[in-house]
């Protein structure tokens, strides 16, 4: 009697806590997660060796700065073949996640050769962007393939799993950071909100798709602190002047980003056209800075900073430059351009203030990525990650304050905002309609 006690005590233990299930889950997205974590390494690793060559090319030869406006008309072609003649980038990922609409394979392929053709005539661009698209439209593609939410065994919304362990592989490949990539993808669909039930996917996918770009040799970016101050009220202070207004100059880029598209649109119907004469003002203003510093990603700009080698406004030139670039078409991405804009900030608030310039430059950068995308869980790692943990605790504060002082603004205008980043409660589609009444204002 006793034991049979005891065995339906334990059986009812296991349903108690759905054992089975979660036996299923892990089994499940164990081998979902390694396949796209390969699958998506190697695509990842491909494309930042693609990067990085293209970098290589434009910076040893000055005149595929003239050939933007043939790269110009290819990406156009390119995107017309696709039927996208106005492609929606990141957001069409984002929107992908919370409408169920289907990610389409040939994203991957049209982004990556247009992504190559902007960095090869040293367009302002990053490439996370890319990898995101990249990245969302392979774990798609492999989720339809493997039946994900067409089974006994799947749900529905796992295509969504598959979409962020793709986008979170792709970008720990290019850039070495997976538990950034993986909080990151989780966090950029609705601002307040995670989705927990991807954690341990695009973890998994994550470093395997790290691990194969180390084999693969990508090349990576890391701007490791080798010092920081002691904790202090001072410090503290500048780091809170600092975090103010760097969300001050992530709000401008935002709003630049989103404007100098608007304008293109409404004064070049035509998207030939407007990618050429987009061509044609990079070209001009390249020649008018008289440097080719604000070119192409520009992490050569977060190095100087670090070492104390930053013009005043370099910030703002990398805005100017990044949106005349991507505002009229060209592809890449938009987050290293913020790493940038950040660094270069940050660099100059410690030149007025005699302050470290390791630490406020990657605060500043740290500041002004939150203050885009809306991410502070997944900004504290990226310091961490990105910048070594010797300013963790700087981090923290600067990440906190730019969060909230950002608002409800942005660089993806699908992104939601479930709830409010000052009151605790729920906002939902109110937060949305703030967001679009200040970005019109």
């Amino acid at each position: 009697m006793l034991d049979e006690k005891v065995n339906v005590d334990f059986r009812g233990f296991l349903n108690k806590f759905h054992f089975k299930t979660n036996i299923i889950y892990c089994i499940k997205w164990g081998i979902v997660s390694v396949i796209i974590g390969v699958v998506v390494g190697v695509a990842g690793s491909s494309f930042g060796h693609a990067i990085d060559f293209a970098t290589r090319i434009w910076r040893s030869h000055s005149y595929t700065l003239y050939l933007m406006p043939i790269a110009g008309l290819l990406i156009a072609l390119l995107y017309h073949f696709i039927h996208a003649d106005n492609p929606r980038g990141t957001n069409y990922v984002i929107d992908s996640i919370s409408s169920g609409e289907r990610l389409p394979l040939k994203m991957a392929p049209a982004i990556y050769i247009s992504s190559f053709l902007t960095h090869l005539t040293s367009g302002s661009a990053g490439r996370e962007g890319a990898a995101l698209q990249i990245g969302g439209s392979i774990g798609s593609f492999i989720g339809r393939r493997l039946k994900l939410g067409q089974s006994k065994f799947s749900d529905k919304a796992d295509i969504n799993i598959a979409i962020m362990c793709g986008m979170a592989a792709c970008f720990s490949a290019l850039f070495g950071t997976p538990i950034t990539a993986s909080i990151f993808s989780m966090e950029i669909f609705s601002v307040g909100v995670m989705y927990h039930a991807a954690l341990i996917p695009c973890i998994l996918s994550s470093y395997v798709a790290v691990y194969i770009a180390g084999l693969l040799h990508t090349p990576e970016e890391k701007f490791i602190l080798q010092n920081a101050p002691e904790w202090s009220l001072r410090m503290v202070l500048f780091m809170i002047l600092l975090a103010a207004l760097s969300a001050t100059v992530a709000i401008l880029f935002s709003v630049v980003m989103h404007e100098s598209a608007d304008l293109y649109k409404k004064y070049f119907k035509n998207h030939y056209i407007r990618i050429v004469v987009a061509s044609i003002l990079f070209i001009i203003l390249t020649i008018i800075s008289g440097s080719r510093d604000y070119n192409g990603g520009g992490f050569w700009l977060i190095e100087r900073s670090m070492e104390g080698d930053v013009r005043y406004e370099a910030f703002l030139m990398k805005i100017l430059f990044t949106a005349v670039a991507l505002g009229g078409g060209f592809k890449g991405g938009e987050i290293v351009p913020t790493f940038v804009i950040g660094a270069t900030f940050g660099g100059a608030f410690a030149k007025v203030f005699g302050l470290p310039y390791e630490l406020c430059t990657a605060c500043g950068m740290i500041a002004c990525f939150v203050g885009v995308t809306n991410c502070p869980i997944a900004s504290i790692f990226m310091g961490i990650e990105f910048c070594g943990s010797l300013g963790l605790n700087y981090y923290a504060i600067v990440v906190g304050v730019s969060f909230v002082l950002s608002g409800y603004y942005g660089l993806y205008s699908s992104q939601k905002f479930a709830y409010s980043k000052t009151e605790a409660r729920y906002v939902g589609s109110d937060a949305i309609s703030i967001r679009k009444k200040r970005q019109n204002s």
